[in-house]
């Protein structure tokens, strides 16, 4: 699918798939393919500071170019290939949903549903009139109506004439999406696909089991928190947050008076999302600025500045899951991921916040190797890229054998068609000229009996 070459074996060339999230604080580049066992094998993982990038959205081009390039170099020089193509995910406060439904009428009731309907009734809905400024990313399938009988998941292959469906509308910026496929482009490399960044983490930490009794992810970035919430298999809500890690550390940095890069140390190493678990005792003495003397950080003081934050971004989460309707539907509880993840004790501050089970999920479940740098949080998008790619891979490789066998059979429709003209044109010859010669045969008895 990507150009991207595979110099040890090139038969893999087509395999490859390349994941790029471009994050508020890093990008980060991954390359993989799907094994002969129906895993996620990673190649190579490429990670940059994010320069030019604020809540998601792409605020100054050259330095996020920059930065694509570098995760990309890196991705590409430990899986030993050359990259093309790429996976691109989406984020940012810019990013609304909606609910729609749309209808076609089919002109045939003795022809079974099929794809191309299908394709035609999504079609539709690309062709929505959106607000100034916005557009359309996603079109997401909820369920399907065929002749006022509703909850079908899959139509292909029911009969009849109504085909209705309720479709989960994601819409972005314009300028948002222009600029993120431009710096791609300045990067040297070619966007395949654009998906929501929610959607592909879903993807590399839920498992199908979570999605179909209920389950809320949370990813939690640098600049936005997103969350995606999942009821009998499918997506039922999503939401921008735009509150995330970075703006916890410039709490730590105002409330302990120091700057942003010891802010960021101490919230890493240091950093707990529950206060009550830390000791008065326990301090921190961080090096003063230029000779001066050292500052004492209380690890509790800390934490304290974390867990009001944390709270307040889990008051949102919380706000999204009444709003969707589904709050006493998600047996699975809430699964929190992306770099936020990483705060000791942040599962236990959930379960208090919202009353739902809470667990950390991590990128390594559905890959071939137990590899430890995969299995942090940090890396869920990225890895839900390159399966979201190889999804696509082996959807149009489908399509494209659907539509030979189409084309096939349209052929051999075609050949049967002149061949029974051939016939009929040779029926239709023979009979002319019995008849001719039965004319003349006429004319000849007719000149007999007058000589």
């Amino acid at each position: 699918m990507e150009k991207t070459t595979n110099q040890g074996n090139p038969n893999l060339a087509s395999e490859l798939v390349v994941g790029v999230d471009i994050g508020t604080t890093k990008i980060a580049a991954i390359v993989g393919r799907k094994n002969e066992f129906g895993k996620i094998e990673i190649l190579g993982i490429g990670k940059s500071e994010s320069l030019g990038v604020n809540r998601g959205v792409v605020v100054n081009i050259e330095q996020t170019v920059g930065s694509i390039k570098a995760a990309v170099a890196m991705a590409a020089d430990k899986a030993n290939v050359d990259i093309g193509e790429v996976i691109v995910g989406i984020a940012g406060q810019h990013i609304k949903s909606m609910q729609h439904r749309g209808m076609i009428i089919r002109q045939s009731l003795e022809d079974e549903i099929n794809q191309k309907d299908i394709d035609n009734l999504i079609d539709n809905m690309h062709r929505l009139v959106m607000s100034p400024g916005e557009e359309i990313i996603h079109v997401i399938p909820q369920e399907y109506i065929i002749d006022n009988e509703s909850g079908i998941k899959n139509p292909i292959g029911h009969a009849g004439i109504r085909l209705e469906g309720n479709f989960h509308i994601i819409t972005g910026q314009i300028s948002a999406v222009k600029n993120i496929f431009k710096c791609i482009n300045r990067a040297s490399l070619e966007t395949v696909d654009l998906h929501l960044e929610p959607l592909a983490s879903a993807d590399a930490v839920l498992s199908d089991e979570e999605k179909e009794a209920g389950v809320v992810l949370v990813d939690i970035g640098g600049g936005t928190t997103d969350v995606a919430i999942f009821y009998d298999g499918i997506i039922r809500h999503t939401a921008v947050i735009p509150f995330g890690g970075n703006i916890i550390t410039e709490d730590i940095k105002e409330g302990c008076s120091i700057i942003k890069t010891q802010a960021e140390q101490l919230k890493m190493r240091f950093g707990s999302a529950l206060s009550q678990e830390n000791q008065e005792n326990e301090i921190i003495s961080i090096p003063g600025l230029r000779g001066r003397p050292h500052k004492e950080i209380s690890v509790k003081f800390l934490a304290q500045i974390i867990q009001a934050r944390m709270e307040e971004i889990l008051e949102f989460v919380l706000f999204e899951i009444k709003s969707s309707g589904f709050e006493r539907k998600l047996a699975a509880g809430i699964v929190v991921t992306g770099g936020g993840a990483l705060l000791k004790h942040l599962p236990q501050l959930v379960m208090l916040t919202t009353g739902m089970d809470c667990r950390i999920g991590t990128p390594n479940e559905h890959l071939a190797t137990n590899d430890d740098e995969l299995k942090n949080p940090l890396y869920a998008t990225g890895v839900g890229l390159v399966m979201k790619g190889i999804e696509k891979y082996e959807r149009d490789a489908k399509r494209g054998v659907n539509a030979v066998k189409v084309e096939n059979q349209a052929s051999k429709e075609e050949e049967k068609q002149k061949e029974a003209k051939k016939i009929v044109g040779h029926s239709k010859k023979k009979i002319g000229t019995y008849f001719t010669d039965l004319i003349g045969r006429t004319k000849d008895w007719m000149s007999d009996d007058i000589e």
